[in-house]
């Protein structure tokens, strides 16, 4: 392993997984950049805790407006930063939208990573580049699944990521560039986008206990995934770029548990009946399902030394709590616990949950 890099860049840094990479290289060292979108309403609720007035002294973190859709601005980006590493995080990513609006999810996740690939090696500027791929390109193919299993994908958003993959590796192929794939099963946290269905369920749940909110209607609840904890996999992020040779890794927990699981886990932990609040609705089901995804991250393991702490329950129990707090409720306070016995001092319940929390309070209030 070498030494720690001191520039990054990062797309997708409001997003869950890039405002827990910033933080993580903040507490590094690292003078962090993230390239965020030009929006007529705020979008950086997720990094508001860390941000600091770019006039101040000793300021290591900095925003740039930029878009996946443009080649030219990504190249003056890179040019003037000139990271040494790029952690491309950004992409449309949400699977059912995917469906809906497919010819964007191709331009931005698929194209947008060409271009971002491009814009470094037409600088010239000697850097680590890290994709985001996803567990969502192996599809139909059985669990588990590793770095050799093929990809059969069942969402436009899936076949973008894979086409997105599969061009890393030929950059690093026909350029000698350091690119590297991180196939991330899924990962959530409290920050997890409200449309996701974990975090429609826990915040449902909060809803619920609050008097805003009675009913849960969810889609096919037999579809098995591999959940692990979203501040685990941005080390494992980290970890890839740091090896001697670039590579490409599958990372998730092992484990897999049916969104029935994950429903029946939250509401009994905050004390209350799913069966009485869950509806299925047909227009929440896929057109195309990915029947069971688990990974099988040995290669990780072996080479990175990577391999999560937080359980599935743990993780529902994070979640919870953090959405209950949103609300000012009182939560059972299992998840700051878990958090001070398995994570290390960049990712507490103070700094990453409450802070972010507050935050994200402070805006709304404006």
């Amino acid at each position: 392993m070498r030494c720690p890099l001191q520039r990054a860049l990062i797309t997708g840094i409001t997003g869950q997984d890039g405002s827990y990479l910033a933080e993580l290289l903040l507490s590094k060292g690292y003078e962090v950049h993230g390239v965020i979108r030009r929006a007529s309403t705020f979008n950086t609720g997720r990094i508001d805790h860390i941000y600091v007035d770019p006039h101040l002294p000793n300021v290591r973190m900095f925003l740039h407006y930029g878009d996946l859709s443009t080649g030219g601005r990504l190249i003056d980006l890179i040019y003037s930063i000139r990271p040494d590493e790029v952690y491309h995080l950004g992409a449309q990513s949400h699977v059912m939208v995917s469906f809906e609006n497919p010819e964007y999810t191709g331009d931005i996740t698929a194209l947008g990573t060409t271009r971002l690939l491009d814009a470094i090696r037409r600088s010239g500027v000697a850097t680590r580049f890290y994709q985001a791929s996803s567990s969502e390109m192996f599809g139909a193919e059985p669990p588990p699944q590793n770095e050799q299993t093929p990809f059969h994908p069942r969402s436009p958003y899936g076949a973008a990521k894979v086409y997105a993959y599969w061009v890393a590796i030929n950059y690093r192929e026909a350029y000698g560039m350091f690119c590297s794939n991180g196939v991330l099963f899924n990962h959530e946290s409290p920050r997890r986008g409200p449309t996701f269905v974990t975090r429609k369920i826990t915040r449902a749940v909060a809803h619920i206990l609050a008097g805003k909110q009675d009913k849960l209607y969810l889609g096919n609840l037999e579809a098995k995934r591999d959940w692990g904890y979203a501040p685990e996999y941005v080390e494992s992020m980290w970890k890839i770029l740091q090896s001697e040779r670039p590579d490409d890794y599958a990372l998730g927990t092992g484990e897999s548990h049916t969104i029935r699981e994950f429903v029946t886990e939250a509401f009994e932990y905050a004390g209350l009946d799913w069966r009485k609040h869950v509806s299925i609705d047909d227009r929440y089901k896929r057109p195309a399902e990915v029947d069971s995804l688990r990974a099988d991250s040995k290669k990780a393991e072996r080479d990175l030394g990577w391999k999560p702490k937080i359980s599935f329950r743990e993780l529902v129990r994070i979640m919870v709590d953090g959405d209950m707090e949103s609300l000012g409720l009182r939560s059972p306070g299992q998840g700051a616990e878990i958090l001070r016995e398995k994570c290390g001092a960049w990712h507490q319940w103070n700094n990453s949950v409450s802070d972010n929390l507050k935050a994200a309070a402070g805006a709304v209030l404006g």
